[in-house]
């Protein structure tokens, strides 16, 4: 299986980032609809051993899959047998858009790194709501085999004061076929969108996600958890309001979206973007433990920003992560490479 993978590897690193990406969809989605080899897949790489409980949620292990992978929820089923102990989707905006230019998605191997500026493209809130029904109704099961989280954004063209609405609409739209939201004010590749980090704004926001949540008649008192997905690049005062905010009115914290420090990338090969992998696990992990600092012990964090290997996987959890995530780590390290974390850590 190693050896298939590696071979697997080098062909897809011929292709330029976006197009490899592309072809992972379309094999998974493949994946997805095969009973027998979903099975094989389960029997292989699914966590075992003790699950976790947060938010009133089982997660069979801690390591989970970050957003950004599968925008559209079009993985879900192949995804959730590879290992993970829950996936996050998206990040998902009210109405389809395109994204920015391409191309938009870069590696760097050698620093173990990723940038992208993909600007939130998907196919809408209502496309992908109707594609989690579908699997739903197909699987005629309750659930899904691990945790699902929906990652919820904005569209380009909506301006702060429309902001509040947008997200509640978006969540309103595809929440009810997730176990939980993630709202992303943090990505660095839509104008302006980080503005909406600050206290006034994210607390108006929230208050907009939480009566949205009220409003829907599947999610009881404590249940469907919503989360907020913050910058690495964020100082000392903004973080301190942003976490006191979400104390209030959020139910846990995502530690961290992609940096805007390329420090790491040589100045000859750097792009506009988001960097993600390796070189972001310092400062992420730095805002994790201020994170919990702030917080305390009981309020559920959630660690994501250069995990590639079990001791930085466990180094995530010693700073206060409940769960951590894992994106550039995957694609770098293949299939079995939340397994790995899991049984590491474990």
């Amino acid at each position: 299986m190693a050896d298939l993978y590696g071979a697997g590897r080098k062909l897809l690193f011929r292709l330029d980032a976006e197009t490899a990406h592309e072809l992972a969809v379309w094999s998974l989605q493949r994946v997805g609809g095969l009973p027998p080899l979903l099975s094989a897949l389960e029997k292989r790489y699914f966590p075992r051993g003790k699950s976790v409980i947060t938010w009133g949620l089982e997660f069979p292990s801690k390591v989970g899959l970050a957003a950004g992978f599968d925008k559209n929820a079009e993985m879900i089923e192949a995804l959730s047998v590879m290992g993970f102990g829950f996936i996050e989707a998206g990040t998902v905006t009210l109405r389809p858009q395109s994204g920015n230019p391409k191309p938009r998605l870069f590696r760097y191997p050698a620093q173990k790194a990723l940038i992208n500026r993909m600007g939130f493209n998907n196919h809408g809130a209502v496309v992908v709501a109707g594609r989690l029904r579908r699997l739903a109704e197909h699987r005629k099961t309750p659930g899904h085999r691990v945790p699902l989280f929906l990652n919820i954004g904005k569209n380009r063209d909506v301006e702060p004061p429309e902001a509040p609405q947008a997200y509640a609409s978006c969540y309103e739209i595809v929440g009810p076929w997730a176990d939980g939201a993630v709202v992303n004010v943090s990505s660095p590749n839509t104008p302006n969108l980080r503005d909406l980090q600050r206290p006034d704004h994210l607390r108006e926001i929230l208050l907009a996600m939480r009566q949205a949540r009220e409003r829907m008649s599947f999610a009881g008192p404590g249940e469907h958890p919503i989360l907020v997905k913050i910058a690495p690049d964020l100082d000392p005062e903004e973080l301190e309001g942003i976490a006191h905010v979400c104390r209030e009115l959020a139910d846990g914290m995502v530690a961290t979206n992609t940096t805007l420090d390329h420090g790491s990338i040589p100045a000859g090969m750097d792009q506009q973007g988001g960097l993600s992998g390796a070189p972001l696990f310092e400062a992420s992990t730095a805002v994790l433990s201020d994170l919990r600092r702030i917080l305390g012990k009981s309020y559920p964090l959630v660690g994501v920003g250069g995990i590639d290997s079990v001791q930085s996987a466990q180094a995530k959890l010693d700073a206060g992560a409940d769960l951590i995530q894992v994106y550039t780590g995957f694609i770098y390290g293949g299939p079995g490479f939340a397994g790995r974390l899991g049984e590491g850590i474990a």
